[in-house]
């Protein structure tokens, strides 16, 4: 195994320091290894220019084209010069833009006819798409010394490579040669049989391909190869962790007949659908084993999986075990809590007068709680008193000690990493069971890398009652009047005797600068120049306009615990017309008199998240109305995504358009801690098949050899996929 270190030198020692510097910072690439993963994203053909038209705004691009004209501008009365060249592809047109000294050398090199390469930031200004100072490399016979490089490059296909500030793609592309010799010393990762079996091309020459591809065919055989790489090792450590945990002990936990779940399900107003029965059963032959479940329960916005989460916390309790629901938000845990506690009437009140007899305690802990209430939660969960305790991280701190640890429920699992999940499991005399529940239905691609470590449930049908939701999109700046319409129908809703919501991106007060730093701002951000609208404002705009005379409130995520708890109770007991708020009303609220919501600024959520907040109405018998404000333009993607959420309620749908809508990387990296953005070539959406096959290959290997000792370059090329953290958790299972 003396070969690895090749891949793993620092890349200044081949670079030099500066051009390493500027790999490191800002592309995150530190070794010969690193730099030899960082693939093309495209490939221009020599001969062939790229199409202007389809440009991304606000993002690094880099481009072939020809240039159209030249001319210089003087401004501020001679002083200032300006160079403008517009380029071509043939049909589109780009305007680049000099400044000042640097108008010389440009003027000089691209004359009409010529043809180079170009790399900046993509901008409007006047209308006209724009690249402001850009580099550029010559191409052709007049291209002097400035791109000898380029034309060197034996290939018709020219890589283009993720670029950045300071290091465009035709550098980045020199470095990488200065490396692509050290490909040959790749350790791979297939078993050969795998290999040879599906005909893949070998490691280096799969690298060499990719990065200095003769052909089209070149590139596809690198890629599939390279995919596979990605999923099959990912799926590795998968499967590993499935394995270490199917050994893991559990206490058995079966159903007692009499007990608290079929007291509990005496007194439920109606029958199961059969999706929840057959999610039941899956869930209570899990627990009735002797090793920890791990099942992941995703269904639809409304299908009742809190009840199904709930009845087998009941069985934990009925069998002598305690049942813990981890939570996201102190809202969301006080929303659990109380609806639990209402689900469970007397039977919630156990130790308590007026209690049932087979009741237990139901307790609440969150970070924010006094200290008398939180050392009486402390206290009934180390004696056991407490069956069932709702929380939030709060319950995962080192202070907290159960009884007997049985089953651990997490809502809305994206927000926990596995160590998270990890410090809870650690809290039961032995591993207890998990069950993990999803608010938006994930793809089944996602479901098998992401929560690839999981089983699935899945409850497809909507508990009878429901009713429909329909959904419009509102385009407050082309036509005000829909706006204008919309709080009428608000209005409308609350003089049938039913509830709103008014959702907004921002809260709204001075500390919201602050606290909410504003994410990189994207092109749509500057077309319009205007902070996101919050709640504090719209209150008092639809206080003293379009809603005045109705009960309006405010929620959101910096009001004291106990003001958000009792505007939510008030508007639950429908004391409160109209709730202006952000997004904690995402998850898990429940008031099924609430029919209409308004979201303002939608463009600025994503669609999983429009989907959840939409479930919110249409809880009850009368029908749910969803508007969709937006000021985005029609033909821009913001409004094609707001059209997704509007023509479907299928959350299974929706949420393939999120991730093609979203990066890669996002997808698995809040979910994943760890697998850091490991995922290069592989793209969640499209490869399901690679995926699928990889995790079969991947069990195949794991149950045959679970420490992979007959494959010592899969341990390596795991290593390197797990950090050291995650290697210790799959350690301790």
């Amino acid at each position: 195994m003396d070969r690895v270190p090749v891949l793993d030198e620092p890349l200044k020692k081949t670079l030099g320091a500066a051009t390493a510097k500027v790999l490191a910072e800002q592309l995150d690439l530190h070794t010969v290894g690193d730099l030899l993963h960082h693939y093309p994203r495209r490939y221009e053909e020599r001969g062939q220019l790229t199409r202007l038209s389809e440009l991304p705004l606000d993002e690094d691009v880099t481009v072939v084209a020809q240039v159209a004209d030249a001319r210089v501008h003087t401004f501020n009365g001679g002083r200032g010069q300006r160079l403008e060249i517009n380029i071509t592809d043939g049909s589109g047109r780009l305007q680049l833009v000099f400044f000042g000294r640097g108008i010389h050398k440009p003027h000089k090199e691209l004359l009409p006819g010529s043809r180079a390469m170009f790399a900046g930031k993509v901008s409007v200004f006047n209308r006209k798409l724009q690249l402001t100072h850009p580099t550029y490399a010559k191409l052709g016979a007049d291209s002097g010394d400035s791109s000898a490089d380029i034309e060197s490059w034996a290939g018709a296909l020219i890589p283009i490579y993720p670029a950045c500030k300071g290091l465009e793609s035709w550098k980045i592309a020199k470095a990488v040669d200065a490396v692509l010799p050290s490909a040959q010393d790749a350790v791979d990762p297939l078993p050969p049989a795998l290999r040879d079996g599906r005909g893949f091309v070998s490691l280096p020459e799969a690298l060499l391909k990719v990065h200095r591809p003769q052909t089209k065919d070149d590139i596809e055989d690198a890629r599939q190869r390279l995919k596979w790489d990605e999923a099959f090792v990912l799926q590795v450590a998968l499967a590993r962790r499935r394995f270490a945990d199917a050994q893991l002990p559990a206490v058995a936990r079966r159903p007692t007949p009499g007990g608290l779940l079929d007291a509990f399900d005496a007194k439920l107003p109606f029958t199961l659908t059969e999706g929840q029965l057959k999610v039941t059963k899956e869930i209570f032959d899990d627990l009735a084993t002797e090793h920890p479940m791990h099942r992941l329960l995703q269904g639809e916005v409304g299908s009742g999986k809190t009840l199904v989460a709930l009845r087998a916390m009941l069985t934990v309790v009925d069998a002598g075990g305690q049942a813990a629901m981890l939570a996201p938000t102190e809202v969301l845990a006080q929303q659990h809590h109380r609806s639990v506690v209402e689900m469970m009437g007397e039977l919630a009140e156990g130790g308590m007068l007026g209690g049932a007899e087979q009741g237990t305690k139901v307790v609440l802990l969150t970070g924010s709680m006094g200290v008398a209430a939180r050392r009486q939660a402390l206290l009934d969960l180390v004696t056991g008193e407490a069956g069932i305790v709702i929380g939030t991280h709060a319950l995962i701190e080192d202070k907290v000690q159960f009884h007997d640890l049985g089953l651990v429920v997490v809502d809305e699992q994206h927000r926990f990493g596995v160590e998270q999940r990890d410090a809870l499991r650690s809290k039961g005399k032995q591993p207890p069971h998990l069950l993990v529940m999803t608010a938006t239905p994930i793809p089944r691609t996602v479901a098998m890398t992401v929560f690839g470590d999981l089983e699935t449930s899945i409850l497809d049908q909507l508990p009878a009652g429901r009713s429909p939701i329909a959904s419009h999109v509102v385009p407050a700046a082309d036509k005000p009047h829909f706006l204008a319409r919309a709080w009428e129908r608000v209005r409308e809703e609350v003089e049938k005797g039913h509830q709103a919501y008014v959702v907004c991106p921002r809260i709204g007060d001075s500390m919201d600068e602050a606290a909410e730093k504003p994410k990189k701002k994207s092109a749509e951000d500057e077309a319009e120049k205007r902070p996101p609208l919050a709640v504090i404002d719209i209150a008092e705009q639809l206080v003293r306009g379009t809603l005045s005379g109705l009960r309006v409130e405010v929620l959101h995520g910096r009001m004291q615990p106990d003001d958000k708890d009792d505007v939510m109770r008030r508007f639950a007991a429908g004391d409160v017309d109209v709730l202006v708020a952000t997004t904690v009303i995402e998850v898990g609220v429940n008031v099924p008199n609430a029919t209409a919501m308004v979201i303002m600024d939608a463009d600025r959520f994503g669609v999983s998240q429009l989907h959840q907040l939409r479930g919110r109405v249409g809880r009850g018998s009368a029908p749910g109305l969803c508007l969709l404000v937006t000021e985005m333009p029609e033909a821009t993607p913001a409004r094609a995504r707001l059209g997704a959420v509007a023509a479907t309620l299928d959350g299974f749908e929706l949420s393939r358009i999120d991730l093609e809508q979203r990066r890669e990387g996002d997808v698995l990296g809040q979910a994943q801690s760890g697998v850091r953005s490991s995922l290069r070539m592989l793209t969640v959406i499209e490869d399901e098949e690679v995926i699928a096959a990889a995790r079969e290959e991947a069990v195949a290997v794991v149950s045959a050899d679970p420490e992979l000792e007959g494959y010592p370059e899969l341990r390596t090329a795991l290593d390197a996929l797990l950090d050291k953290e995650r290697e210790q958790y799959l350690e301790k299972g």
